[in-house]
């Protein structure tokens, strides 16, 4: 597959993942929402980490900010800089079981949630509620079998 299609493919899915980021949700609901940029940043940057890079992360988090209303920077910053951890260690990551993944993604959205909200309490004052931790363990379950379909696109449309 040439080198325009793999970027057709890996943007498609970025696409996707910014429209399931923004689609509205009940607010019983809401809470519940995985956290897709993230989850697709590290497969992506794990799979592929010559393709889609820290570059690719900035944009995506300008993008995000822009589509949620927060304050410009915020999760620009934030993939950044999980890009930035997740290409220094992909290969060692690589080696690591599906459980160990699962574990890994669910606390780089940990840490990704408490810099969010760090970030947001310097700027104005709001309250931490419980409900704002469940996504990290919605996105920890849903890990396994996104990390498989996304394997099955990358295989499948040759995407290297």
């Amino acid at each position: 597959m040439s080198v325009l299609s793999s970027y057709r493919v890996i943007y498609l899915t970025f696409f996707l993942g910014l429209i399931c980021a923004i689609f509205p949700l009940p607010i019983i609901l809401n809470a519940f929402r995985p956290d897709w940029m993230i989850l697709l940043l590290f497969y992506w940057v794990l799979a592929l980490p010559h393709r889609v890079s820290i570059g690719h992360a900035f944009v995506l988090g300008l993008l995000l900010d822009l589509l949620l209303g927060s304050t410009l920077g915020m999760h620009a910053l934030l993939f950044s800089v999980l890009a930035y951890l997740v290409s220094i260690n992909y290969q060692r990551i690589r080696y690591f079981t599906l459980v160990q993944t699962t574990l890994l993604a669910g606390g780089f959205i940990l840490l990704a949630k408490l810099v969010l909200y760090w970030i947001a309490s310097s700027l104005q004052d709001i309250v931490l509620h419980s409900h704002y931790f469940w996504s990290i363990f919605t996105s920890m379950l849903i890990w396994p079998w996104f990390f498989l379909f996304l394997r099955f696109i990358r295989i499948r449309f040759k995407v290297a």
